[in-house]
């Protein structure tokens, strides 16, 4: 059931901006199981620019716009190395909030996940976080841009800067390991090998780019079958860059048993809990990495994508399983649950 709140007029450096479309995460359930407080869930956003508040140069009332939970102020030590991802001033923390009255329940400030809330009509958000969408590029699908596109293309542009003829292994092809796959494809990457447990997932990434995929049985705990099978699709040289996009805790070593040595292992699923770690898995000199956001600079990265799917090379469209109204948003996370495959997008009038 919606819950009416109270969004106001934007302050100093602040966007107004309706919400017409939210990706269905399953960021957004963990949030919603494990919150402590009410919260407006959403982190994935498109919509148009209703009111800028003082000081805002960067967008218009009535432009088209993404949004994005990676803020920078660009001048920290961290902006300066080009780290805009890890920003000390804006970056991931309260200080990317708008002002806690910026939206309310009650009368009380409610608090808005990765300090976005998309999964409302109308969010208040700091300026550095709209992008400008470009025309041709839909809100249904441009708002999955804002963080499994990102995060997944990211990972292998920004962070394993994967390079022509280099041979990529994919765990999990759900809506961020689909985004690997086809930014392995896009850079070239050959073989481009997909793993996982569902067939009709591995069918997709085959349509997104895949060379090759490897269906992994449920009692291949730590993949090593799969990992043989890798190995022998790569004829017997390993992966030069293994992505793990599973988030299960178990397989966040995993992606290092697929590469050779040398090679480079990529957690983009970012496991938040402690596991057991076998070192020998990181013999000899393999490489591993746990980025954040795909080392997102918006500035530069979101324009790229936007410009990739407009020239026909990145795939958007083909990402969104189905649209519901957000009055069916029950069923968008019930779906999500069943494992459905593709990513459901909530729809604002």
């Amino acid at each position: 059931m919606a819950t009416t709140i109270q969004v106001n007029e934007p302050g100093p450096g602040e966007v107004l901006v309706s919400v017409r479309a939210s990706g269905v995460c399953h960021t957004d359930a963990d949030i919603a199981a494990t919150a402590q407080a009410p919260l407006v869930l959403g982190h994935e956003g498109a919509g148009e620019v209703l009111a800028v508040g003082p000081g805002v140069t960067s967008v218009e009332p009535g432009a088209r716009v993404l949004l994005t939970w990676a803020i920078a102020c660009g001048a920290c030590e961290q902006c300066r190395r080009g780290n805009k991802v890890l920003c000390l001033r804006l970056g991931p923390g309260p200080n990317g909030h708008a002002r806690p009255e910026a939206t309310l329940r009650d009368g009380v400030p409610l608090q808005r996940a990765f300090n976005l809330g998309t999964m409302s009509a109308l969010t208040v958000v700091r300026e550095e976080a709209v992008v400008p969408l470009l025309d041709g590029v839909p809100f249904t699908c441009g708002c999955l841009l804002g963080c499994a596109v990102m995060t997944g293309y990211g990972s292998v542009v920004n962070v394993a800067r994967v390079q022509p003829g280099e041979a990529v292994v994919v765990l999990g092809a759900g809506g961020v390991g689909l985004n690997v796959v086809q930014a392995a494809r896009i850079a070239g990457a050959r073989p481009i090998i997909a793993v996982d447990v569902d067939e009709a997932k591995l069918r997709l990434a085959r349509d997104f780019g895949a060379t090759d995929t490897v269906f992994a049985s449920p009692d291949d705990s730590g993949l090593e079958e799969a990992a043989r099978s890798a190995w022998h699709l790569t004829e017997g040289r390993g992966a030069d860059h293994a992505f793990e996009c599973t988030a299960v805790p178990r397989l966040a070593v995993a992606p290092l048993r697929m590469v050779r040595h040398g090679g480079t292992a990529v957690a983009v699923s970012g496991v938040e809990e402690e596991i057991g770690v076998d070192m020998r898995l990181f013999e000899w000199d393999k490489v591993y990495i746990n980025p954040l956001y795909g080392r997102c600079d918006p500035a530069v990265d979101f324009a790229r994508l936007q410009h990739l799917y407009l020239e026909g090379e990145l795939m958007l469209d083909q990402l969104v399983r189905d649209e519901y109204p957000f009055s069916d948003a029950r069923q968008a996370f019930a779906d999500l649950a069943a494992g459905k495959v593709g990513r459901g997008v909530l729809i604002f009038d």
